[in-house]
């Protein structure tokens, strides 16, 4: 991951907390860059921590998973709130099959196509299976 986004030059990475936090340090850590992170609060992302992002800081956003991007997108509108300028975002596992237009370069290490059905036209073997929030959004 860092062999795709070191052109960047990136000052700072930002990853969302929790999935974003591992991956998002040791990326920071291989490009010598600084490292912060948003986390929730009330059930939004937030930068706190006493974290600040300089205006036109070459922010990378780091993030292990994304599927549908709300993280991902929350976490560059609070880049671009607090005067960053994103110049990518990197990723573990992109399984949004390509419909996760962040408006970001973007990097991964892996793509994955995953099959999603209507509700009402259930294959025979899934719907007896209960579904499950798969945790973030």
């Amino acid at each position: 991951l860092v062999e795709q986004v070191h052109r960047l030059n990136a000052s700072t990475v930002v990853a969302p907390a929790m999935g974003g936090l591992v991956i998002g340090q040791e990326v920071a850590r291989q490009l010598g860059s600084r490292f912060i992170f948003v986390e929730k609060e009330e059930g939004d992302l937030v930068l706190r921590r006493g974290f600040k992002i300089n205006d036109g800081e070459k922010i990378l956003i780091v993030e292990d998973v994304i599927t549908a991007g709300g993280r991902a997108r929350e976490t560059i509108d609070i880049v671009r709130e607090n005067g960053g300028d994103i110049v990518g975002l990197a990723l573990v596992v992109d399984r949004s099959n390509g419909r996760a237009e962040l408006g970001v370069p973007t990097f991964s290490l892996m793509q994955m196509e995953v099959e999603t059905f209507d509700p009402k036209e259930l294959p025979d073997d899934l719907i007896n299976i209960p579904a499950v929030h798969p945790g973030s959004k």
